[in-house]
């Protein structure tokens, strides 16, 4: 390995790079366009980031969950909290509004206040009836006034779902069909239809319409990170491009680095395409990190030559010590880079794994770019003049560089303490860090859709999804009243915790049962006595399918 790095070996290849500089131009053109056809190949997640591996307990049970269930992240909700609501018009206006979604392909049912039910005792036949809470029309403010007050005293088991009792917000719950959530179906929707209809009605009525669910955050959040790409690279490249500028004084020089980049980015990309990879939060960073490892690439080829051109003047022997002394120095550092990144390609997640390998394999792309372009592309162009090598004479790095040697010759001790100084202070930060779980911490606190996940988060007590499945081990255990009660000892436990909202479970579906058997009295919305129970599931059994709201909650085993 030594022989094979050697001067003579970086000899015959700055031999091999100058003698065919049209055919290397010719390849790097042609190998740039077929990677170039692969950036259509180029697509951004729709799912969030998932670092863990693929056999890890809990993405095998969130899995299992997926397939009892189906996908959970579908909901969309929309809110107003505005007395303005509550006029006749406006109400109505509303409804039209929350049932006008339930007509687009992408929406699989739309839950609304002018569409939820309430369970009705029906004596004569034994059995729970559904009735509408909400008429189709609303005719007059008297009628809305008695509905807020109904809504407010009557249905507990809608409270915080639709409808906030204490604020008076009110809420419609949008559930996209499962199939498309995963896909960029799902984002055209958003983007098109749902946004242009949430627009027209708001220049309608001159309300705020809030918006929040999973469907929504990712699509604006991924969105709001595929805009960000470009930024992310633009300000990169100036940056990069300005330090360079800075010591180099050489438009020319500058240009020629920013090409070489830029085309290590377009490689980035072309990679990407080439593995079908998606363009995940991870892999997003990668196109500005080539951005900062070319930079420095050229800026060592550059002021190489350069510097050889002012020791001898002799263009063909500069360009060949440029790839003799540098390409060796850049080749090893480029490569512990790459090496670094390649790392994650040993571990057992897929995210980190496809990180990996695009980073290792264009940082090595970017420095056999630098390598071959900088020196073909100087070697057509006339010898630098005086000009262009005045920043080498400048007296303030040459200070700078002096006064490093001094410090290191004979500072050694000061040099020694500082540095335990800011171990000390790194292992102290190290023990700062807290792992945070949050979905929205990285999100941007002034999107606006940021702004309504606070909203909903203070009005229902948030969005976001956190379920549970148990597994009770019988056939149908889910309806034995022990299971229940202890299901329901689980729910008061949880609705102690700050930070989560009151569950939703067949808990809830029972005590509401227990009320409509009471003929709607909510101080009767509670667990059911043994006794109360077997009148209750003997009515539950005789119901219609449109009664069955059990198979929302359980699955077909019970």
């Amino acid at each position: 390995m030594i022989k094979l790095f050697s001067v003579g070996f970086w000899e015959t290849i700055a031999r091999l790079i100058l003698r065919n500089r049209i055919l290397i131009i010719v390849a790097l053109l042609l190998a740039t366009y077929l990677l170039s056809t692969q950036w259509e190949k180029m697509r951004f997640t729709y799912t969030e980031a998932n670092l863990l591996p693929d056999k890890h307990p809990v993405n095998i049970e969130y899995n299992r969950f997926i397939d009892t269930f189906g996908e959970e992240g579908n909901l969309i909700v929309i809110g107003i909290k505005d007395s303005s609501l509550f006029s006749v018009d406006n109400f109505n206006a509303w409804n039209r509004f929350s049932e006008s979604f339930a007509d687009f392909e992408a929406v699989e049912t739309v839950i609304s206040l002018n569409k939820i039910q309430k369970l009705v005792k029906n004596q004569k036949l034994q059995k729970f009836d559904m009735e509408s809470i909400v008429p189709d029309s609303i005719n007059s403010l008297q009628e809305l006034n008695d509905l807020r007050y109904n809504l407010k005293t009557s249905y507990p088991f809608y409270d915080k779902f639709l409808y906030n009792s204490d604020s008076e917000t009110v809420r419609t719950a949008i559930y996209l069909k499962k199939e498309i959530v995963n896909t960029p179906k799902r984002k055209d929707f958003i983007l098109n239809e749902f946004k242009q209809t949430v627009n027209a009605f708001e220049k309608e009525t001159g309300l705020d319409v809030r918006i929040s669910g999973m469907p929504y955050i990712r699509t604006l959040n991924s969105q709001l990170i595929i805009s960000e790409i470009g930024k992310f690279i633009s300000v990169a490249l100036l940056v990069t491009s300005l330090i360079f500028f800075f010591f180099f004084r050489s438009f020319r020089a500058t240009f020629i680095s920013v090409v070489v980049v830029i085309i290590g980015v377009m490689w980035t990309f072309g990679i990407l395409g080439a593995f079908e990879y998606e363009i995940t939060v991870l892999t997003a960073l990668i196109p500005p990190v080539i951005i900062v490892i070319g930079i420095p690439n050229c800026i060592f080829l550059i002021n190489k030559y350069q510097h050889e051109v002012r020791k001898h003047g002799n263009m063909a022997k500069s360009l060949q010590r440029v790839i003799t002394k540098i390409g060796n120095a850049t080749l090893m550092t480029n490569v512990t880079t790459a090496s670094g990144f390649a790392a994650f390609i040993f571990t057992k997640s897929t995210l980190l794994q496809e990180f990996g390998t695009v980073a290792s394999l264009s940082i090595l792309a970017i420095f056999m770019l630098c390598l071959l372009i900088i020196p073909i592309i100087y070697s057509f162009m006339p010898m630098p003049k005086d000009k262009h090598l005045k920043h080498l004479n400048k007296r303030w790095i040459n200070g700078f560089v002096d006064w490093m040697e001094h410090v290191v010759k004979h500072r050694k001790i000061t040099i020694y303490v500082t540095s335990l100084i800011l171990l000390v202070a790194s292992i102290i930060g190290i023990y700062q860090i807290r792992i945070s779980g949050s979905l929205i911490e990285d999100m941007p606190k002034k999107a606006e859709f940021f702004k309504d996940i606070r909203f909903f988060e203070q009005e229902y007590d948030g969005i976001m999804p956190l379920e549970f499945m148990i597994d009770t081990k019988r056939k149908k255990g889910v309806m034995k009243l022990a299971t229940l009660k202890r299901m329901n000892q689980l729910e008061e436990e949880i609705s102690e915790i700050d930070e989560l909202s009151r569950p939703m479970s067949i808990v809830s579906l029972v005590k509401y049962s227990k009320q409509a058997y009471y003929n709607g009295n909510p101080k009767y919305y509670q667990i059911p006595t043994a006794q109360e129970n077997s009148f209750i599931l003997s009515y539950a059994k005789k119901s219609s399918s449109e009664v069955d709201l059990l198979r929302n909650f359980v699955d077909s085993t019970g």
